[in-house]
């Protein structure tokens, strides 16, 4: 059930634009940028793939229809565009999960997922939510997991600029207009967290953040060290 007290941005900015949704993005080119995404991630087959903040399920789709294999779950606080997740997947005959909650209140236990993707969803989130956000699937990542975020990054042009303070002025995407996702992933626990490439698209400079959960070696090998600072 939803926390009535929490609210979210709905992903076309308001629920009578949902049905614009996906041929907006469409026209913008989000399929092409969705797809490197995909391709970052390393997806192998019996891995457990979270879509946070999936919205009406394009990725979460496209992830299951390259990696049929993979247990797809997407997960967002929107029930209608949920709705619009669901009714795609029958129609595509194609099996994710889709789950309502909010990417600060995950209901899964700890190390649940071996890959988590986010598509243009963070910037949708102020700075306190971007990191409850963050340290949560920190919590759901299995160790020697993944974190792969595609989304709002620095301009580096002139044209870039325009194009940023057109689409992206709010305050949500201050963060990421400001480049700092990858420090915001480390602070909430992904000591690797780096942008690995920046994209150019129709709405501004994207990047492609990639962070990883220390593996169980190196959480056991940390825990040695405390150990013996502490004798």
């Amino acid at each position: 059930m939803q926390n009535p007290t929490r609210r979210f941005l709905p992903a076309a900015g308001s629920d009578w634009l949902l049905p614009l949704y996906d041929p907006l993005c469409r026209l913008l080119g989000a399929e092409r940028l969705r797809e490197r995404l995909i391709a970052a991630a390393g997806i192998r087959a019996g891995q457990r793939v979270l879509d946070l903040g999936c919205g009406t399920g394009e990725l979460s789709l496209a992830i299951q229809r390259r990696h049929p294999e993979a247990r797809v779950v997407g997960v967002d606080p929107d029930p209608k565009a949920l709705a619009r997740a669901r009714a795609k997947a029958v129609r595509a005959g194609l099996e994710p999960t889709f789950d309502e909650a909010f990417g600060g209140d995950l209901p899964y236990p700890d190390g649940s997922f071996d890959r988590v993707l986010s598509s243009l969803v963070l910037h949708h989130l102020m700075h306190d939510e971007k990191l409850e956000a963050l340290r949560e699937v920190r919590r759901v990542l299995a160790p020697g997991g993944a974190l792969h975020v595609l989304d709002l990054g620095p301009p580096r042009s002139a044209l870039e600029r325009r194009l940023t303070h057109f689409f992206h002025w709010s305050e949500r995407a201050r963060d990421n207009v400001a480049g700092r996702l990858p420090e915001m992933a480390r602070e909430a626990g992904f000591p690797d967290a780096r942008e690995t490439e920046r994209l150019a698209s129709r709405f501004g400079s994207i990047s492609l953040v990639v962070a990883s959960a220390p593996s169980a070696s190196t959480l056991r090998d940390r825990g040695e060290a405390q150990c013996r600072t502490i004798s």
